[in-house]
């Protein structure tokens, strides 16, 4: 059941839906910023993501004085263990991109990606008990082959896209049931990495290997900027995705997915084979399957066309809240 907002000022939509789309084409560019840093080792590279996340979200959110929450919510068991979780899942993501970025597997992520939002369907199926509707079903199980299918003919299973689909369709569930907003739920997160994170960067450079300092200013600049570009976007789609429709939100997320694709196939030139093209082939039917029909779910259900700056809407939609919660 979708229940609908107050009405919003169309130029109040407008700038939700351009924050969105900032937000998108940052994550879609990703790969080429990662690329950057192949000369330091994916764990290192985790390690200062993690450090220098949480230094820029402590800035932010000194500068809006929002700490008043910190005893009321992380006083809670619950909570402190939902974010534990979280943290453990976007390590596990963040690692295995980074690793990915740098031994050329850009389209597994791609692929990791669209098929993201199936895969929170199908955890919404199993864990909240939700329905599957029927087109939702189809769609899930054409992506589900075109994946058997790939491991099949290439006889090696797409374990990074598992892996990305897996770990960031499980965040976003954990997102939406907790009690935490996005920029607190982020923050949180990252105090939990810090302390490991920042043992493992004294160990690293105990040893004098660190990357930090003995691979100049253009790659420490590079490592100390993981936290901007790690959470800026994050912070974008907050904003954006509470001013733009969820319909609109839907559709733009998988220009993510599409501009991880282009950058594997045509600039970094990827191993493309004809069973890739009828693998992404059958993952963009699903896709555009799902989105149809949530687009014309979403219609049925507000009784008039959903456009880009039409009234804000809150759904139930598993795949749309694991995006709209992360």
């Amino acid at each position: 059941m979708c229940t609908v907002a107050k009405p919003m000022n169309r130029l109040d939509t407008r700038p939700g839906v351009l924050c969105a789309l900032a937000a998108y084409i940052v994550w879609g560019s990703m790969p080429a910023f990662w690329k950057l840093l192949g000369s330091v080792p994916a764990s290192e590279t985790l390690v200062h993501r993690m450090v220098w996340s949480l230094v820029f979200l402590s800035v932010l959110l000194a500068m809006q004085v929002r700490w008043r929450w910190i005893a009321r919510h992380l006083s809670r068991p619950r909570t402190l263990l939902a974010s534990l979780a979280g943290a453990a899942l976007l390590s596990i993501n963040w690692y295995v991109f980074i690793w990915a970025m740098n031994h050329g597997f850009v389209l597994q992520s791609s692929l990791g990606y669209f098929i993201c939002p199936l895969v929170s369907v199908m955890l919404a199926a199993a864990v909240l008990r939700e329905r599957l509707r029927w087109w939702q079903g189809v769609a899930v199980a054409i992506a589900l082959l075109a994946v058997g299918f790939l491991s099949i003919s290439l006889r090696e299973v797409p374990t990074i896209a598992l892996i990305l689909a897996t770990t960031f369709a499980l965040y976003g569930l954990l997102r939406k049931i907790s009690a935490l907003e996005s920029l607190e739920g982020l923050w949180t997160e990252t105090v939990f990495m810090f302390v490991p994170a920042l043992v493992a960067l004294m160990l690293i450079h105990s040893r004098e290997s660190g990357s930090f300092v003995t691979q100049g200013v253009w790659i420490s600049s590079l490592l100390v900027s993981t936290g901007v570009v790690t959470s800026l976007p994050l912070l974008l789609f907050a904003h954006g995705a509470r001013r733009a429709s969820l319909t609109t939100i839907g559709i733009l997320q998988y220009i993510t997915p599409s501009a991880h694709f282009l950058l594997g196939k045509f600039v970094y030139r990827e191993t493309f084979t004809t069973y890739h093209w009828i693998a992404f082939a059958a993952v963009w039917v699903a896709v555009s399957i799902y989105v149809i029909e949530s687009m014309l779910r979403s219609r049925a259900n507000l009784g008039h066309a959903v456009t880009p700056f039409s009234d804000q809407t809150q759904s139930h939609d598993p795949a749309a809240q694991s995006v709209s919660n992360v």
